[in-house]
């Protein structure tokens, strides 16, 4: 009689889960059937060179990441280079999103109402869902980024190995993640309490992701002439983010820097990885002569990058939405958005306090393990993102981990352990 009641208690939350994954998909397909966005900037270029791999042009021309357009292209060369390919294509990862999730729910020490409460918020999140309308890279970094999690909470043989290979098609998406292996090493410093073997798990994934990524910047390297890494856009993010023009911590146009380098003949006549060193150059010494200024552009790029829900213009570009409308729905979905990271960072600040404490006191044997995942991925973009741009899109990976840190803060204020609100 016990066992039949677990088997149907099991039953139910496995459909309970397969409702609100199916309710997700069908808003994720209504909203690309009746807001038809059209690719423009960033997305537009991803979307041309996707096209131009999958007709056997060359892989772009090193200025930045190409993994998102190299896969794209790939399903475009089987299945044709239509939008519409590239929407459903955006439907499948957010259906994988949706698998990864709950499978990385089952492995966290939170209670079963939790993971549901987690869950649904995730796969509800508007985001999530306007997101199935654009060509933007975060839907397939952050399709791999939660698959290193699942492997890393996972008893699988190799899995740093595993890791290693992800991390390097996810730097191919976006470069800073080559750093992942840094994260990985403070986890495991910590959680294991073993700074041998977690030194030795960091560098397999370091040394695996730079095999894997090699053949790569092999390629640019004989394309440029010289060694380049995976992109050549790194210097010019920097360099146009910190400035004495830049007033918003967001993008601006490399012309409109007072004297700038882009103007020069000497950056004209260069190739791309000279002009990445030119730039980057120049950043890095403004950023010395103004230390003051660059925490306070860092600070604004943070409060876009998690505070504001900017993203959902591009969801609705080029579509018959309403100027009202779009403006109706950033306004909303940035205070939701505001709302779960706002509380998220706040619980991620006094968990820090208490990580530190504990191992001072404890060696960190009582610190939650998922969480200090979630933490260290958070300080990670944190750091990244303090640095260079800020952006809503940027933040969009880290969506799963703040609602977690969202629902696992009121838990812990309302006094709710394992059966969760």
């Amino acid at each position: 009689m016990l066992i039949k009641l677990e088997q149907d208690k099991k039953k139910y939350e496995k459909v309970y889960y397969l409702i609100i994954s199916l309710v997700g998909i069908l808003l994720s397909i209504l909203w690309c059937k009746f807001v038809k966005a059209e690719p423009f900037s960033d997305f537009k270029y991803y979307y041309e060179l996707a096209r131009n791999i999958s007709q056997g042009k060359p892989w772009g021309d090193t200025y930045t990441t190409v993994g998102y357009s190299i896969v794209l292209g790939g399903i475009f060369k089987i299945f044709g280079d239509s939008l519409l390919v590239a929407k459903i294509f955006n439907l499948v990862l957010i259906t994988l999103n949706y698998y990864l999730v709950y499978s990385i729910l089952y492995k966290l020490d939170i209670g079963e109402k939790s993971k549901r409460i987690i869950f649904t918020i995730f796969a509800l999140f508007p985001l999530n869902i306007m997101y199935s309308s654009i060509l933007a890279t975060e839907p397939l970094f952050t399709t791999i980024l939660l698959l290193i999690t699942n492997i890393y909470f996972s008893e699988v043989k190799f899995k740093y190995v595993y890791i290693g290979i992800l991390t390097a098609l996810n730097a191919m998406v976006k470069p800073f993640f080559i750093i992942f292996f840094f994260a990985i090493l403070i986890i495991d410093a910590i959680s294991e309490w073993n700074i041998k073997k977690a030194i030795i798990n960091s560098l397999t994934v370091l040394i695996v992701s730079l095999i894997s990524i090699s053949p790569w910047i092999y390629r640019n390297t004989k394309y440029v002439g010289e060694f380049t890494f995976i992109s050549n856009n790194g210097g010019i993010v920097l360099y146009i983010n910190n400035n004495s023009q830049n007033k918003t911590g967001m993008w601006m146009d490399v012309n409109n820097v007072e004297n700038s380098i882009a103007k020069t003949e000497e950056y004209k006549n260069a190739n791309m990885t000279q002009k990445n060193k030119m730039l980057s150059k120049a950043a890095k010494q403004w950023i010395k002569d103004n230390p003051k200024r660059f925490v306070q552009l860092g600070f604004l790029r943070l409060g876009v990058t998690y505070g504001l829900a900017d993203d959902t213009y591009y969801t609705t570009y080029g579509s018959n939405v309403s100027e009202t409308s779009k403006y109706n729905i950033c306004k909303s979905i940035t205070v939701v958005k505001a709302c779960i990271f706002l509380v998220g960072i706040i619980f991620t600040l006094l968990y820090s306090i208490y990580i530190i404490l504990d191992i001072l006191k404890h060696k960190g044997r009582n610190i939650d393990r998922g969480l200090l995942y979630t933490l260290v991925i958070f300080y990670m973009f944190t750091c990244v993102y303090f640095i260079t741009e800020g952006q809503g899109r940027y933040s969009f990976p880290l969506i799963f981990f703040m609602i977690y840190l969202f629902v696992t803060f009121i838990n812990r204020v309302f006094g709710f352990r394992r059966g969760g609100i």
